[in-house]
């Protein structure tokens, strides 16, 4: 969200957090805001949902390092082994219930909850505006949810303030957490408050939106199996005619001078201020960034990096197989270690990375979009959380299993005729399966779905037996670090831990099983 709430914002966390009175004096505290008496005005209710626009744009850099880590896509990267042992036991599934990014995630999920259940209990039903921020700490609440549900399987449901006996809440089951996230973004898409596009290339728009919570609720029926219900809700969003591919370079659909252009369904605004700099800090952007001090960067983006979430060999194998080595999409996505070369991108004599010759493209960081005064650390390209690619796909899997082969295949030859590649017919879930990962890869989507899909082992089974090293000659050597057994995707890796604080502190909660 915009930058100008982030200074009325902290005045309110420091409100909150402020102390002290004189029970002697009995005097009115000033500063101090309450729950019972604040969020009553529009700009009040306003206030409360930037926060959470806020806390979801904060966790950025461990959600995605998180889920792209644990995906089949990724190295965990840098200049060496042990550049970060907690990415790469993520990578490796060699983690624990102690893993840093499993707790930092965790919590940001529960941060978003948490201030969604403060706004819908004490932000009344009056006004439009009121209702709408209603509506849309709803679908905040259900992404959350949907998240936690779709990773840890049975999280505590918490759908209000909890009273300090409330504390330790249990496992949730599965029919109540799906139960509030179908009821959450049913209410708030028919509460017809939502904000919608005007068109379909109005970029003015970076609220929650009808369609938004339309297609998350289509995502999360398709989690359900419930394919006819999703099928309804994403062919709404397509059948608006708000929303369309992008049809510039593909390698600009998530770039920064491209921001929210017809194809983001939703996205966390970044707004350039030169006095405010360090407000779109990024060290997300930073570490994926190729490694700079062992390699000479002479194209045209930023200079900075510390190597990590270099394509595997077989995402490009994968992408060969369906396109060939020249195919459009392929070389716009990522780039070989020769075509790197050819741009005047270089490993540098004696020393050597962490990569199998394969480096990303599509989310290259552009000179341009990080600010002068940035140091590397600032970014101001937008987060996207959903775009239209990803809507269709999840379209062409939920009309597949509801019975409509034609519609399913128009779906996913949208996306493959943007691609440059040929349509097909009859298609099946397999030909989904490989096009969500060369569509959507760098784009937190692959984990999740080989989880649903019962494909983890399959595809993950052996992360963690080598490791690559690339020199500068293009030379790539493989070392192994792991010893047999202690690595690698296994069945209990089809839900992820409770962080070993949670299970600490709440005597309620069941870890799951294996763990």
């Amino acid at each position: 969200m915009k930058s100008k709430y982030i200074t009325l914002i902290l005045f309110i966390a420091l409100g909150f957090f402020s102390t002290g009175c004189s029970d002697n004096l009995n005097m009115e505290q000033h500063g101090v805001l309450s729950y019972d008496t604040y969020y009553k005005t529009d700009a009040e209710a306003e206030t409360a949902i930037t926060t959470i626009y806020i806390k979801l744009r904060g966790m950025e850099y461990n959600y995605k390092m998180l889920k792209n880590m644990l995906s089949d896509d990724f190295w965990a990267g840098g200049g060496g082994r042990g550049d970060n042992s907690q990415l790469e036991a993520l990578n490796e599934y060699t983690f624990d219930a102690g893993q840093d990014f499993l707790k930092s995630v965790f919590e940001s999920y529960y941060g978003i909850i948490y201030a969604s259940n403060v706004a819908l209990g004490h932000i009344p039903e009056g006004t439009d505006v009121q209702k709408q921020m209603r509506a849309e700490a709803k679908v905040f609440r259900a992404f959350a949810y949907f998240e936690l549900i779709s990773m840890w399987g049975t999280p505590p449901l918490v759908d209000h303030e909890l009273k300090a006996s409330e504390y330790n809440q249990p496992n949730g089951s599965p029919e109540a957490l799906w139960n509030l996230v179908n009821t959450d973004l049913t209410e708030a898409i028919n509460s017809n408050y939502l904000t919608q596009k005007s068109s379909i290339d109005d970029n003015t728009n970076y609220r929650v939106t009808k369609q938004f919570a339309q297609a998350l609720l289509g995502k999360a029926y398709l989690w359900q199996k419930k394919y006819k219900e999703a099928a309804e809700q994403l062919n709404a969003v397509i059948n608006s005619g708000l929303y369309g591919l992008y049809q510039g370079d593909y390698s600009d659909i998530l770039a920064y001078d491209h921001k929210n252009n017809r194809e983001s369904v939703f996205e966390s605004n970044r707004v350039d201020d030169a006095t405010n700099v360090w407000d779109n800090s990024s060290l997300y952007q930073l570490m994926i960034g190729w490694r700079t001090d062992c390699m000479t960067i002479s194209s045209d983006v930023y200079s900075s990096g510390w190597g990590f979430c270099n394509p595997r060999k077989g995402l490009y194998d994968a992408f060969v197989a369906e396109e060939g080595t020249d195919g459009y999409r392929l070389n716009e996505t990522m780039k070989t270690y020769p075509q790197m070369v050819k741009l005047g991108n270089t490993v540098n004599s004696g020393k050597t990375i962490i990569s199998e010759g394969y480096f990303t493209w599509k989310i290259r960081v552009k000179k341009g979009e990080v600010p002068a005064a940035g140091y590397g650390f600032a970014d101001n390209n937008n987060i996207r959380w959903m775009r239209y690619a990803e809507v269709l796909l999840l379209a062409a899997e939920a009309n597949l299993n509801a019975g409509d082969q034609l519609l399913a295949d128009k779906d996913l030859n949208e996306v493959r005729t943007r691609a440059k590649v040929a349509t097909k017919t009859g298609i099946t879930l397999d030909d989904i399966v490989n096009e969500k990962r060369l569509e959507l890869c760098f784009e937190c989507t692959r984990y999740q779905d080989l989880i649903r899909w019962g494909l983890g082992e399959k595809f993950m089974g052996t992360q963690g037996l080598n490791c690559p090293i690339l020199d500068s000659n293009g030379n790539v050597t493989y070392k192994s670090y792991n010893s047999e057994g202690k690595y690698g995707f296994k069945e209990r890796n089809n839900l992820l831990p409770f962080p070993s604080t949670e299970v600490n502190l709440n005597t309620n909660i069941v870890q799951n099983t294996g763990w």
